[in-house]
């Protein structure tokens, strides 16, 4: 009876400290703890390794920047023509439409007006994107060094958002008085 009872606990402990034992046989195939050149390396300034270059601007030429910028200007400037061609007749269509019911046709086709209100804004749109990318691209370009080119590409960003927001008016207006 006495040694039945001590079999497990004495068992249990035999294992463990033959398992312990396993665990420190072979030093050799594990990594040193020690520090490694490279962790010196980063504590010493005198081996710091030197800053890098300067990477290369990727925008275009300001010739070439000149050209495009006056290119996306004059698309949102004849895309905002279009839609104040077509805003007259919107005007009227909506007008028409104002006492009819929702899916009439004088509102169907007030709809589709202002449907082709919205795509000559979207050209304008397509435009200020392109603007937003090259401001974006010369401020990153830029971000270290300074200059650049951003005051030329926001001064025709400026042009195309006054544009732009003169169109969002006209709509806004127009829609608030289509029915609903």
């Amino acid at each position: 009876m006495f040694a039945h009872r001590y079999t497990a606990p004495m068992i249990a402990a035999l294992t463990a400290i033959a398992m312990l034992g396993g665990c420190s046989s072979d030093k050799a195939g594990y990594p040193s703890l020690a520090r490694r050149p490279a962790e010196q390396a980063a504590n010493d300034p005198a081996q710091a390794m030197p800053a890098p270059a300067p990477l290369p601007a990727f925008g275009p030429a300001p010739a070439e920047l000149t050209a495009r910028l006056d290119t996306l200007v004059a698309n949102a400037r004849a895309a905002h023509e279009r839609f104040r061609s077509r805003s007259a007749r919107a005007e009227q269509l909506v007008g028409s439409a104002s006492g009819s019911a929702v899916a009439s046709e004088a509102w169907a086709v007030a709809t589709v007006a202002l449907a082709d209100l919205e795509s000559a804004r979207s050209d304008a749109m397509v435009a200020l994107a392109d603007l937003d990318a090259l401001l974006a691209a010369d401020q990153v370009d830029h971000a270290v060094s300074g200059g650049g080119n951003a005051s030329s590409i926001a001064a025709a960003r400026d042009k195309v958002i006054a544009m732009v927001g003169e169109e969002d008016t006209a709509l806004a207006s127009l829609r608030g008085r289509m029915p609903s």
